[in-house]
């Protein structure tokens, strides 16, 4: 329902308004990071053993020093919090949240463009917005670390990224290409494409055999025999260049197959993602060197390309030796995703065991989408990103208590 009138700003009095507005819109200022000593009832590192009655010492943003109580020299006027357990902050995986939003209105839905099946140029950084409430919302479940970008849906829908979920901070503007294979990345409609599997992979075939040709001459001694700049086979360039993986989401036996076989034929590097049935096919993705993002253990659909996911299949991939993270994945209903700690726990459940759980969701998830130089684990010269629990993190009553990001603390009290 329309309004029947507006409200008009006089001439006169538009240009403050404008600029208050432009102001309120405008970055949030850096808040400075403080000097913290976290202390935990047990920290788990990630980069060893757990430590009982442990210490996180964090200044300028970064971790100095970690260990037992009374064994870390602890600096003067620090600020310092505590919690019964600490870990790092958590690593998604995979998630379209930032690009898509809490509402589930047209406005805050940015994940998927569907009016071209392939548009590998599209960027995630160009719709990610920081101030979503949705990154809100996983932050105080500890998330610190996303992997977003582009959701499945289309044969190829764009580039994803990796950010924290607080302030600014990206780590990775341009992380992975996501692709679709099977059902979801074929197209609706009467004579529209790919309309089928093996149309699906020849579209990827000559789009990847396009953007080799393009590499070849764009890399001519000669500028003048180069041709002009096309996006999206500058995108396809930067995979067969080894830049970036595609990342395949594809759940179906036979379309794993297909991505495995794309990758050994154009030298690329694939990620997959989902991968209900990749149980199937252990010793071909191990062979290959292809890491998983699991779909969520708790994502059990009845029918369709996901009906043989189960709760166990991260602990077959564990057992296979196949690098693998859970992630919170995709949802086409609000809030739009899952919490990747929940997930993680039901894995705990079915196979994992509660460190390999907790692995899946920080270091093991820093290490597959490329950025574990810099978190994933409670290690000296690392950024001091932080999880705090009131308890066991994969019990259902316990609480993410406080959330560091970049030495920050972002988020205080239960969740």
């Amino acid at each position: 329902m329309r309004p029947s009138r507006r409200t008009r700003v006089p001439r006169s009095r538009s240009a403050p308004l404008i600029l208050a507005l432009a102001a309120l819109c405008a970055a949030p200022p850096a808040v400075a990071a403080e000097s913290l000593v976290v202390r935990g009832g047990t920290v788990h590192t990630m980069a060893g053993p757990r430590i009982d009655d442990g210490v996180v010492v964090v200044r300028e943003g970064r971790i100095v020093a970690v260990g037992r109580a009374g064994e870390v020299p602890l600096p003067e006027g620090a600020r310092e919090i505590r919690a019964a357990v600490v870990t790092p902050g958590l690593v998604d995986a995979h998630s379209v949240v930032g690009l898509a939003g809490f509402l589930n209105q047209d406005q805050d839905q940015d994940q998927l463009d569907a009016s071209e099946a392939i548009q590998p140029e599209l960027r995630a950084i160009d719709a990610y917005n920081p101030r979503e409430r949705l990154v809100e919302w996983v932050r105080g479940f500890g998330v610190t670390t996303l992997h977003t970008g582009h959701a499945p849906g289309a044969l190829v829908s764009g580039q994803t990224m990796v950010v924290k979920t607080a302030g600014e901070t990206v780590l990775r503007p341009r992380a992975m290409i996501a692709a679709t294979l099977g059902d979801a990345g074929r197209a609706e409609g009467d004579k529209k494409s790919p309309g089928t599997r093996s149309k699906s992979v020849a579209m990827l075939r000559a789009e990847l055999t396009r953007g080799a040709e393009y590499r070849r001459k764009r890399s001519d001694p000669d500028p003048t025999k180069h041709p002009p700049v096309d996006l999206r086979l500058d995108a396809v360039a930067s995979l067969l260049a080894g830049e970036v993986p595609l990342l395949v989401t594809a759940d179906r036996a036979t379309d794993i197959g297909s991505a495995l076989r794309l990758a050994e034929e154009f030298g690329i590097r694939v990620v997959l993602d989902s991968a209900a049935e990749s149980y199937l096919l252990l010793d071909r993705i191990r062979a290959a060197g292809v890491p998983v993002i699991l779909h969520p253990p708790m994502k059990r659909a009845g029918s369709g390309e996901t009906e043989n996911a189960g709760f166990e299949t991260a602990a077959k991939l564990r057992a296979a030796g196949i690098p693998f993270a859970l992630q919170s994945g995709y949802e086409s209903y609000v809030p739009k995703t899952r919490v990747v700690l929940l997930e993680a726990a039901v894995a705990s459940a079915h196979g994992l065991s509660e460190e390999e759980a907790l692995a899946s969701v920080t270091i093991d998830a820093a290490r597959v989408i490329g950025v574990s130089e810099r978190v994933g684990s409670i290690e000296a010269g690392k950024d001091a990103d932080l999880a705090l629990f009131d308890g066991d993190p994969f019990e259902y009553t316990t609480h993410c208590v406080g959330v560091v990001v970049d030495g920050v603390v972002v988020a205080e009290g239960p969740r």
